[in-house]
């Protein structure tokens, strides 16, 4: 199984997306500080994630849901609820 995970810092509105096959130990190493991209906006709490068969799908629906159009979709559809969390 391959997957695709957003994590999030409300407070400092960032949205993290990301795709692994080994998502807790992946979780971890954000968690620990040990990912150059995310390490500046811990704490980051993993908001949600989608499991494909395969990689080519992760790696495709992760890089949809860094465009534009793929993170409106995302936001309004997936972590809607979410947004509640930081007082929006």
């Amino acid at each position: 199984m391959h997957y695709v995970y957003c994590l999030e810092n409300a407070e400092k509105q960032y949205l993290y997306i990301g795709s692994t096959n080994q998502l807790k130990q992946r979780i971890e190493k954000h968690k620990k500080g040990e990912c150059k991209a995310t390490k500046p906006y811990m704490p980051l709490i993993l908001t949600a994630y989608v499991a494909v068969n395969s990689e080519s799908k992760a790696r495709k629906l992760e890089a949809y849901f860094k465009t534009g159009s793929g993170k409106a979709i995302l936001k309004k559809r997936i972590l809607q609820n979410e947004v509640t969390r930081s007082g929006t």
